[in-house]
């Protein structure tokens, strides 16, 4: 494990990765590839120097095994249903159903039977990433070094990588409901007609670069600012405990509890504003303006 303070917050913040390193590239330990091999990186540089290609695969692992058990939990409790007294899982999964549908009702103007579910799915999702927040920052890691992996980084909302992928396939269905509803030609008046206009013909064309500009640079903004939100709160958070973990024991106990209470408002803030843009964009996109 890591050393000084510097080395230890590097340490936590370095994901497990990996990828393709060169022929010639000279590794940590003095070894010099003699072809391109798929690896895993032993330090920080050569998980940069793998490039764009390169996986995190702690990212990754957390993000699959937390969605998984959220299906089984949900399926779990739609196998025990019952309309007589129910149990405590049921009525608990009832509720976040009954809460993410009327956020849905009062915020989605349009017809679409998949924004609901899609709701429920990013909201318990991203919860469920973000809780990780919660768990002693040296308890995975540390379990995991013994087990011979080197880093381990179990909060999948604090790579960027991530919210960025879940903030792109929002901005996909975007897109896609937005020709859909709109037609191509709805589209791309949208974002060459909008926001200003002019009855004069000539004017209006002069106008169709400005509005272009204009328009998409807001349509780009929606996936970057929805990603980097999310990224933003919950790395700060994870930040602030690796420094807390930093002090003695007895401060870290009298630190350390009161910001993972707070802390709880935050992970489930940050889950409940992913799931509230995502329908309020997806909403817009339904909008036809015809």
């Amino acid at each position: 494990m890591a050393g000084s303070a510097s080395e230890y917050i590097q340490h936590h913040l370095q994901n497990l990765t990996y990828g393709k390193l060169p022929a010639g590239y000279e590794r940590a330990d003095g070894t010099v590839l003699q072809e391109a091999q798929w690896t895993m990186a032993h330090n920080a540089a050569e998980a940069s120097d793998m490039g764009f290609m390169a996986l995190h695969v702690d990212s990754l692992g957390w993000s699959v095994a937390l969605g998984v058990i959220f299906l089984f939990i949900f399926r779990l409790a739609a196998k025990r249903v019952t309309s007589g007294q129910p149990g405590g899982l049921q009525n608990f999964v009832e509720v976040m159903i009954e809460f993410v549908d009327n956020s849905v009702k009062e915020t989605f103007h349009g017809r679409n039977k998949v924004i609901a579910p899609l709701a429920l799915t990013i909201f318990c999702w991203v919860f469920l990433m973000n809780l990780m927040d919660l768990v002693p920052v040296d308890f995975l890691p540390q379990l995991f070094h013994l087990m011979g992996l080197e880093y381990m980084k179990v909060v999948p909302t604090t790579d960027v990588n991530v919210t960025l992928g879940m903030s792109l396939s929002v901005f996909a269905l975007i897109i896609y409901y937005s020709v859909k509803v709109k037609g191509v030609g709805g589209f791309l008046g949208e974002l060459t007609l909008h926001p200003f206009s002019s009855d004069n013909l000539f004017l209006k064309i002069l106008l169709v670069p400005v509005n272009f500009l204009l328009e998409g640079v807001s349509l780009l903004a929606k996936p970057v600012s929805l990603a980097l939100r999310l990224f933003g709160n919950l790395y700060a958070g994870e930040l602030i405990f690796i420094l807390i973990a930093l002090l003695p024991f007895w401060a870290q106990w009298t630190l350390s509890v009161p910001w993972a209470i707070f802390h709880i408002l935050i992970i489930t803030l940050q889950a409940f504003i992913f799931m509230m843009l995502t329908i309020v964009y997806l909403s817009m996109a339904h909008e036809d303006t015809h």
